[in-house]
């Protein structure tokens, strides 16, 4: 009898938890006051939300 094997479940990346994509605080003006949040791309796994496997 034949065992089926299920394939390891992926890792979700840490720095985005899985998103893919990442929120950075925006600051303006010589005191640097935070106005907000800009959303970009995960540079860890490069908006996959993988883990990297090396």
């Amino acid at each position: 009898m034949a065992t089926s094997k299920r394939p390891a479940a992926k890792k979700k990346c840490g720095p985005c938890r899985g998103t893919g994509e990442i929120s950075r605080p925006v600051q303006v003006g010589r005191k640097r006051r935070t106005v907000g949040h800009q959303t970009g791309m995960c540079l860890k796994c490069f908006g996959t939300g993988q883990a990297a496997t090396t």
